[in-house]
This record gives C-alpha cells, structure tokens and sequence, in this order.
C-alpha cells in the first residue's frame, strides 16, 4: 500500500509537470511572435537600414475572448499579412484594431493590410499629421492625450506622456497583466541611442519619468527594438539622455 502512494504521487507529480503549457512561439523568414504573458505577445520583424544594418522592430499582440489589439505593424503589408493571418488562425481571434505609436515605418510601414481586411487603425492626432505630411500609411481614428479601448471585458490604454524618440510617440498598457508597450519611447538595457533624427532628447528623460509616475505597476516592459525587462529599461533609457 506504501508503495502504491510513492507511485501515486509520483504520477501526480509527473502530471502536473506534463501539463503545463509551453509559451506559444512562432517564427519564419520575416516574422516572430513570442508570447509574453497568458494575454500578451511580442511580434518582431526586421527593417534594412543605412546606418544601423539590419535592425529587429517590436510591436505587441493583446488577446481576451477571441479579440486582439497590435501595437506598432510589422514594416511592410506583406509581413502584416502574415501577422493578421497567424493571429487569425492561430490564436483563434478577430483583429479589432490596429494602434500606430508613431510615425515612422517601423509603426505603421505595413497599415494597408489591415485597412484591407477593415482592421481600423488608431494613433494620436500628432502621429496622422506627422504620417500625411511624410506621404507614409496614415491611421484612421485620433485621439489626444489618452484613449480606451475595449478588449473581450478588459481594458487596453494609449497613451501619450511627452516628447522623446519622436514628438508624437506614445504608449501601450494593458493593465490585467501590467504590461507595458513602450515602443520606441524605451531602449532596451544596453541600446544605443539609436535614430535621433526625429528626437527632442532633452524632453526624453522627463517623459520617461511621466510614464514611470503613471503606470508604476507595469512589470514587463516591451522596448521598441530588444528584449523585453522590467522597469529597468526606463531607468535606462532615461540616464541614456540625461547627459
């Protein structure tokens, strides 16, 4: 009878163990997504540069109830369609919307196929001024300072907090899981100060601090370029600009 309780636990441990699920992943030529949390995900594609070779771009996936929101599109229509297809047919969930943190290609170089399928897309008023004037994809629907949208019974803010990387570039936070999309507003630990050519970097630490002041729950952080990490980066990134 002893060993029968050895033996049944052991199955019960090796169960439990068997049974945990393993973080979904994806990847191919032009397109990896990584899932972060039970909700959310990291979607990385790869932009050609002059100065800075070959460069990984982020942007985020947020699910609940068969519905997902992106933040940031891959660079090009061709990777968005993929990226909507895998959403789609993989995670099971209707694309309800589409969020651009920003005017360069990076954000919004591939918004055509989502506005193809009906997707719409969503960004501040400064980044669809920013987009037309620069003859790139422009987003649908504006707003100013912070925005709400509904995902399954949960929440997904945007938000705007100040000038850095650019003067428009804002923010995702999807408070269930306190994670946060900073996009090009955050480096990565280690990054250098990469494309300044938009920049206002004597704003940059202090809107870093704004965003610090007002989610200071978020507990993973997703850079524009790099890896993910906690509120590290936003120390980071802001002694980056302090000199």
């Amino acid at each position: 009878m002893k060993r029968f309780h050895l033996y049944a636990i052991f199955f019960l441990v090796l169960l439990g163990c068997t049974s945990k699920k393993t973080p979904i992943r994806y990847e191919s030529d032009q397109l990896v997504v990584e899932q972060l949390t039970k909700h959310t995900f990291q979607h990385i594609t790869y932009l050609n540069t002059q100065d800075f070779g070959k460069v990984a771009c982020n942007g985020m996936i947020v699910i609940d109830q068969g519905e997902a929101i992106i933040f940031d599109t891959p660079n090009t229509d061709v990777e968005s369609e993929e990226l909507i297809q895998w959403v789609e047919e993989e995670l099971g969930c209707t694309i309800k919307g589409v969020v651009a943190t920003h005017f360069h290609t990076d954000c919004l170089g591939g918004l055509q196929a989502f506005h193809k399928k009906n997707i719409p897309s969503y960004a501040t008023e400064k980044t669809i001024e920013l987009a037309t004037a620069k003859g790139h994809p422009v987003p649908q629907v504006g707003f100013i300072g912070t925005k709400e949208l509904n995902l399954g019974d949960k929440k997904v803010i945007l938000d705007y907090v100040g000038e850095g990387h650019t003067q428009d570039n804002s923010i995702g936070y999807f408070p269930s899981e306190e994670v946060l999309f900073g996009g090009c507003l955050v480096k990565s630990l280690g990054a250098g100060k990469g494309n300044l050519e938009d920049a206002n970097t004597a704003a940059w630490p202090q809107t870093i601090q704004n965003l610090k002041s007002k989610y200071p729950k978020a507990s993973t952080i997703i850079p524009g370029h790099g890896k993910p990490g906690n509120a590290d980066l936003l120390d980071f990134t802001a002694a980056l600009f302090m000199d």
